[in-house]
């Protein structure tokens, strides 16, 4: 008999979620159901899935945990965070009911740059521990792994004490956490109407010290990939920035991250596509024409409808579209200070399926293992 860590048993329903491939198409609504099933576990690995009396008889564990009939499915995958920052913006949540939108709050000093003024006041340890609870809410609601952005520092000082709060966590914390270098997620106030030496700054000093700093860190040395993201949008980056400070991360050898087409659609969905980039993310207003060139991509295509719960929208990204026409596509909290205060992936499953018009198998594969594909 082989042994094994743990033993799930007695098992109800059993969603495997398994593929080698981003699911697409007809495979997007296949979980990968089992009945009455048992799953074997070693060195934190899942060693064996079968019947339960298939697994009981060839392995012995030294803990066996009766599922009582519960379903179980894989730890959720949130492909996109900010969950590490310093500070509290509550108030907006009250600006928003009173009418304010994003770029209203951003534009009168709220939104990102309130942030960033808490953030670069703060030492990686102190967010680290700010950030800690969150992303123990986060786990209790059955996320194992996040992606998690840097972005509210905005100077390479404080970028890499986001980035270096991450590792932090990633290094004390029972979650998996995959780093991304957001330095392009908005224009500081001493670079106001200079967004173009902003991106220089980028390109030119952040970055090199980023790809330092993960060059050293433990992210490299246990094979996680850093990630380079920009947010291409109006009172943010133009395309050409967002082409320039991507291009540079692909050059660098980091792989690729857009927010794209939140408010505005400026081609950022298909520069996505031509540069390789691992996901595309928000997508609300994306054309059907940039939709089809994406769903013909590698791209996996990344939803995030808490915020649209939060802004009071009626207006969700077109999920339902994206996934008739072939595209990947994934499901993420976008937990952050502001817009998405949100660390709930069943929730985010939940909107996708109700005003997304998301399968339920849809939305866990999209939750899952195509989420898994995204980072």
């Amino acid at each position: 008999m082989k042994t094994a860590d743990l033993i799930l048993t007695n098992i109800g329903q059993l969603a495997t979620c398994a593929a080698t491939a981003p699911k697409r198409g007809e495979q997007l609504n296949d979980a990968g159901l089992r009945n009455n099933a048992a799953v074997a576990v070693q060195n934190g690995k899942i060693i064996a899935v079968g019947d339960v009396a298939e697994i009981r008889r060839e392995y012995d564990a030294k803990t066996v945990i009766d599922a009582v009939g519960n379903a179980v499915v894989p730890g959720f995958v949130d492909a996109h965070t900010h969950v590490v920052f310093a500070g509290e913006r509550i108030n907006e949540f009250e600006l928003r009911i009173k009418g304010a939108d994003y770029l209203e709050i951003l534009a009168a000093g709220g939104g990102i740059l309130s942030t960033m003024t808490a953030t670069r006041a703060a030492t990686p340890a102190e967010m680290a521990a700010q950030s800690r609870p969150r992303l123990n809410e986060m786990l209790q609601l059955g996320t194992t792994t996040a992606e998690v952005k840097s972005g509210y520092g905005l100077s390479t000082e404080s970028e890499l004490h986001m980035l270096q709060a991450v590792e932090i966590l990633e290094d004390s914390h029972p979650m998996t956490l995959v780093p991304t270098f957001l330095g392009a997620h908005a224009i500081p106030p001493e670079f106001s109407g200079r967004s173009d030496d902003f991106t220089d700054l980028i390109i030119a000093e952040m970055l090199p010290q980023v790809e330092k700093w993960y060059r050293n860190s433990i992210f490299a040395k246990q094979q996680i990939p850093l990630f380079v993201d920009v947010f291409c949008e109006k009172n943010a980056f133009n395309l050409a920035q967002s082409r320039r400070v991507l291009a540079a991360g692909k050059a660098a050898g980091f792989s690729l991250k857009i927010h794209t087409d939140e408010f505005t659609a400026l081609g950022g969905t298909s520069l996505a596509a031509e540069l390789g980039a691992t996901s595309a993310d928000h997508l609300d207003v994306t054309t059907p024409e940039e939709r089809a060139i994406l769903a013909a991509s590698n791209t996996i295509a990344v939803f995030i409808p808490a915020v649209n719960l939060n802004f009071g929208s009626s207006h969700f990204a077109d999920a339902r579209a994206f996934a008739d026409d072939g595209a990947a596509i994934a499901l993420a909290t976008d937990i952050n200070p502001g817009s998405a205060p949100c660390p709930s992936m069943p929730l985010v499953m939940a909107l996708a399926c109700r005003y997304q018009k998301l399968l339920p198998a849809e939305a866990l594969n999209a939750a899952t293992i195509n989420a898994a594909f995204a980072v």
